[in-house]
Formats: C-alpha cells, structure tokens, sequence
C-alpha cells in the first residue's frame, strides 16, 4: 500500500473484537440500526455498546465529533435533542463539553476493532464512558 495509502488509511489500529465477548453480542443486538447508520454517515465511528442499545461516536473524538445513540430499535443524535427538547446554541456547546471531558477521562480504556456495513469502526466496550453518556443525554431528556 505504501506510504501515501497508510497515511490516508482510514482504518482504526486496534485488534478485532473477540466475537464471543458481551460487547460483540451488544454489537449484535443493534447490528441493523448500525448498519443504518454506517450506510449514512461516512466519518469514523467509534461504538460504545450498552444494553439494548449503543452510542456512536462520529467523526475524531475528543476534538471533532457527533454523537448518535441506538435504542429501541431507533438511531437518534444531538440534533434529536435540539428538536424535541428546544436546546439553545450555548446548551449544545456544554453538552458537546461534557461528553468530549467524559471521552477525554475514559482515554486509556480498550478499544477494538469490529466491521460494520462493510467499513471498520472502533468498538469501545467501556461500562464507565457508557454510563458517563447515558448520564449526560439523560440529564437533558428528563430535564
């Protein structure tokens, strides 16, 4: 491939996802509305599985990125919230802050590698930074 094709790789640097482990069978869980997702959205993803349901990580996180969840059989995002809970610019702005602190403290935990779609995305099986963002979204749903 050389030097050029690595460097415009696109492909993350982590092992593949051990197919018999519980975030594996969380990937499962929500395969189709990943696969909705992947098809539509062509910057990185970076999975991070919970229970009947995922947070997606889109684009370069901590610095420049979008967040999706996946529950209940539907994908929604941050411009969800901003529709159905009428968020102003500066409560966008904190929200985007308090989950790029909650990526940033959870930095040193293992990531792997898992395709989806037909394309590599990051598979961050982290039960800490799933709860740190379930936290955060819930804040604002139930606020």
């Amino acid at each position: 491939m050389g030097f050029l094709g690595n460097l415009f790789s696109h492909k993350p640097d982590f092992p593949a996802i051990d197919p018999n482990s519980t975030a594996a069978s969380r990937l499962a869980e929500v395969e189709n509305e990943l696969d909705e997702l992947a098809g539509q959205v062509k910057d990185q993803l970076e999975v991070v599985p919970s229970e009947h349901a995922a947070y997606v990580f889109i684009g370069k996180p901590p610095k420049n990125f979008g967040l999706a969840w996946i529950h209940d059989g539907k994908v929604s995002g941050l411009n969800t919230l901003v529709e159905e809970h009428g968020l102003k610019p500066l409560e966008i702005e904190k929200l985007v802050d308090q989950l790029r602190e909650a990526y940033e403290r959870n930095s040193d935990v293992d990531r792997f590698c898992a395709t989806v779609h037909d394309r590599d995305v990051v598979v961050t099986p982290s039960a800490r930074l799933e709860k740190e963002v379930h936290q955060i979204i819930d804040r604002v749903v139930k606020h």
